[in-house]
């Protein structure tokens, strides 16, 4: 009986000692993992109008929407902050303001070839005045949510589009249909 508890306790022991050095293994490639992400996330850029391509594109539903969206040309991931700062026709004097309700959780990054989209609503029943407008001018927001880059000027679809005072733009959303529900 003695001879089977020490080859019990033996074998438990044996046991401990694998899973602790698994576990320390684990841990090991864990760290280097968090790591790599770490040196990934640190080499990211901000997205500007430089390292981004920007188009307007006019939408079937809902009706008085646009889609901005915003592809990563550049070599390196890139940040899309905040949402970007739009400028309504050439004479415009403020950005449309930025619809709070589309705040996502974390910042959108952009690996070399994809898109962040950004919903803009024209017009409602509910705005003011208004006009149509030919252009839209770009900004694209910095880590602090200020306009980082130079302004990138668009022709807005079909000859121009009217605008009124209900007019705003979503955050920096990862695909389309989540930009155009707000």
């Amino acid at each position: 009986m003695r001879i089977a508890t020490r080859l019990a306790s033996r074998t438990a022991a044996s046991s401990m000692v694998v899973a602790a050095a698994l576990a320390f293994v684990g841990f090991q490639a864990a760290g280097q993992t968090a790591s790599a992400a770490t040196a990934k996330a640190s080499s990211a850029v901000a997205c500007t109008t430089a390292n981004t391509k920007l188009t307007v594109t006019e939408v079937s539903r809902p009706i008085n929407h646009l889609l901005l969206k915003a592809t990563n040309t550049g070599t390196k991931p890139c940040y899309a902050y905040s949402a970007p700062y739009l400028r309504a026709g050439a004479d415009a004097q403020a950005p449309l303001p930025w619809t709070e309700a589309s705040t996502p959780q974390s910042v959108v990054t952009l690996e070399p070839g994809q898109s962040a989209y950004a919903g803009i609503t024209t017009s409602s029943p509910e705005g003011e005045g208004g006009g149509t407008e030919k252009t839209l001018g770009v900004f694209l927001a910095d880590k602090k949510g200020n306009p980082a880059s130079a302004e990138k000027t668009l022709k807005l679809p079909n000859g121009g589009i009217f605008f009124n005072s209900a007019a705003t733009v979503t955050y920096w959303q990862d695909n389309a249909a989540d930009a155009l529900v707000w």
